[in-house]
């Protein structure tokens, strides 16, 4: 419980800054320690199980390799627990959640951790790892730990022990005597979704997580209706009433360059509602592009996002459909089904694309040539995440003029995910107070970059007949610090640009409410091809496709439409969001777990 509760206080203090810019009072950051007894309560009663028996056992018959085996025991959930502990404080700042099972596949390669934090931070989040497990360990040898030598009583008390004792570790399991078992919404208190998430042990979160992830492989547990009701629902919403398109190309072979770009959330841009000056660059392409107004990320980790365009595969909460190789051949392919009309293909990156297991799905995706970090030149300059954006785009200029027409490129930024070392001294300070300065210096100069990379592309044979997809991979914290469940963390600017693109629609807005998975349904109709094996992904440019869009909130839905939003927690069986009038509450509500429910059902089937 002292662990519990010194590892809770070390996550609001290395957090003190958010605590001050949502007003976090001092006594709700107290009440959250007593609200978190329960599920604390309830996690040391499943530590104590071992312990338990082992003292059972030598209250009648004591070994010395008994006392070794409590030993080690204890030291061993001492380092899992703080590694737990520790790992949360340092995904935090990035996902705004608990630890959970789909962290798992990071945690396996600890080099990419490293690459991807500022070095400072992650050797003062290895001090206080190594700190914590030192002085626990000792705490525990100095007054907790007992050698017991020889047995300490007879048979009578051993199984009077025994009772007694069982029944309070059940009790402190199930979290008392209520009809109702405990659940991690017994910690949730709070209007601040950041006390609620420290309320929450660490360790409980991240077995429960595992637990789920693995109980779907025979029940979609998010069954929350007969699975053909649910069907028909989808279906209806994705029905399409007239197969038609409104063309905005001039040809229907054009070569496609897709600039996904890392971490830009809509706040960025200030057509979409940001501050300006942010990203002038993105401001100046506008003007003579198609920007979606109402576009939103369908999840939060760069994987999801690549099968959510590539694919048309709408992210899932729990686990990334990327991180398992099984599932992801079944999926359909934008760049193979240009294959087959001719294309050829190709993908930059300027780091590591093990990281979140994104290289699995792009060579299944069949791109003819990858290249990341290790493929370039090493006098490239780089920064720890990878080589600099701006490199990054003239390496791929520079490859484009050799590859074969009509071609599709795509090409992921990196130098808008922390730790922010691009070469450029900064140029906003105005959101120091927000801790962002780093982030929004970052999307500054990939801007920077963008513009530069477009001057140059002008000159090249291929520029007059391409068609570039500029897409955010999610969102990110801003200035505006929204909560990352709500529907203004997830937007993110999508905009289409280029020669091809007809004079009389450029410089045009899309108020739309759609997704990142909408990207191949929309393209594949204007070059006079079939999107029919891309079943989630709408034709945005068919005046009769339904408006929505869904994303994962990590244990549960978001879905937004014209008549309002809601977000749904499954763990709290409750809505962390809900602005739909109450008239029409009930069917859009069902429109959205439908939607989960048959993604995820076919996530399983994959």
């Amino acid at each position: 419980m002292i662990v519990f509760a010194i590892s809770r206080a070390v996550f609001y203090v290395y957090y003190s800054d958010i605590i001050r810019i949502e007003n976090i009072g001092v006594g709700e950051v107290f009440q959250s320690f007593w609200y978190a007894l329960p599920l604390d309560i309830s996690t040391a009663s499943y530590i104590i199980l071992i312990p338990f028996l082992i003292l059972v056992i030598q209250s009648v018959w004591s070994s010395r390799w008994l006392n070794y085996i409590s030993v080690s025991y204890t030291f061993l959930i001492i380092l899992l627990y703080v590694m737990i502990a520790t790992s949360e404080i340092g995904i935090y700042d990035e996902w705004k959640t608990k630890l959970h099972y789909k962290a798992l596949n990071y945690l396996s390669h600890p080099d990419e951790i490293y690459n991807t934090s500022d070095t400072g931070i992650f050797f003062l989040l290895m001090t206080i790892l190594i700190t914590k497990v030192v002085l626990y360990f000792w705490f525990f040898k100095k007054f907790i730990y007992n050698r017991i030598e020889k047995a300490i009583g007879s048979i009578v008390f051993s199984v009077v022990f025994l009772l007694v004792s069982s029944l309070f570790i059940f009790i402190g399991i199930r979290g008392g005597v209520s009809e109702i078992p405990i659940t991690q919404s017994k910690s949730y208190f709070s209007k601040h979704n950041f006390v609620n998430l420290a309320s929450v042990n660490s360790g409980y979160s991240l077995l429960v997580s595992t637990i789920e992830n693995y109980k779907f492989k025979d029940t979609n547990p998010f069954g929350f209706y007969e699975p053909e009701t649910a069907k028909k629902r989808v279906e209806g919403l994705l029905k399409v009433d007239v197969d038609t398109t409104i063309s905005i190309l001039t040809t229907t072979r054009p070569n496609i360059i897709i600039l996904i770009l890392e971490s830009w959330s809509g706040d960025l841009i200030e057509s979409l509602g940001g501050k300006p000056g942010i990203t002038p660059e993105f401001k100046k392409l506008e003007e003579s592009g198609v920007l979606f107004t109402d576009f939103y990320a369908s999840g939060n980790r760069s994987e999801q996002s690549m099968t959510s365009i590539f694919a048309g595969f709408p992210s899932t909460p729990i686990t990334a459909i990327s991180h398992n190789l099984d599932k992801i051949t079944g999926l359909p392919s934008l760049t193979n089904v240009l294959k087959k009309e001719g294309y050829s293909s190709s993908y930059y990156f300027g780091g590591d694309l093990m990281y979140g297991g994104i290289n699995s799905f792009i060579s299944v995706n069949g791109f003819d040539v990858i290249k990341e970090i290790s493929d370039f030149d090493k006098k490239l300059p780089r920064g720890k995440l990878g080589i600099h954006d701006e490199y990054i785009f003239n390496e791929q200029i520079k490859d484009l003029n050799s590859q074969k027409q009509p071609f599709l490129s795509a090409l992921f930024t990196v130098s808008t995910h922390s730790p922010y070392d691009q070469p450029m001294d900064d140029v906003i300070s105005w959101a120091e107070r927000d801790g962002q300065n780093g982030y929004l210096n970052s999307a500054y100069y990939t801007d920077k970059s963008l513009g530069e990379y477009f001057e140059k592309a002008k000159d090249q044979p291929w520029y007059s007949n391409t068609l570039f997809i500029i897409v955010a991979d999610h969102s990110h914290d801003t200035y505006n610090r929204w909560p990352v469940h709500k529907k203004e963390y997830r937007k993110i600017p999508l905009l289409l640009y280029g020669e091809v693109i007809k004079e009389e629609f450029r410089g045009r807005k899309i108020d739309r409410i759609s997704s990142q998975t909408d990207i191949a349904g929309t393209l594949l109709p204007q070059m006079e091809l079939s999107s029919e094996e891309f079943f989630w992904s709408r034709n945005l440019f068919n005046p009769t496709t339904k408006e929505f869009a869904f994303y994962e909130s990590t244990d549960g839905v978001g879905w937004i439409t014209p008549e309002g939003y809601f977000v749904y927690s499954n763990t709290t069986k409750d809505f962390m969001e809900m602005e739909i009038v109450p008239s029409i509450k009930d069917s859009v509500v069902m429109d959205g777990k439908s939607y989960l429910q048959l993604l995820f059902q076919q996530f399983m089937d994959y």
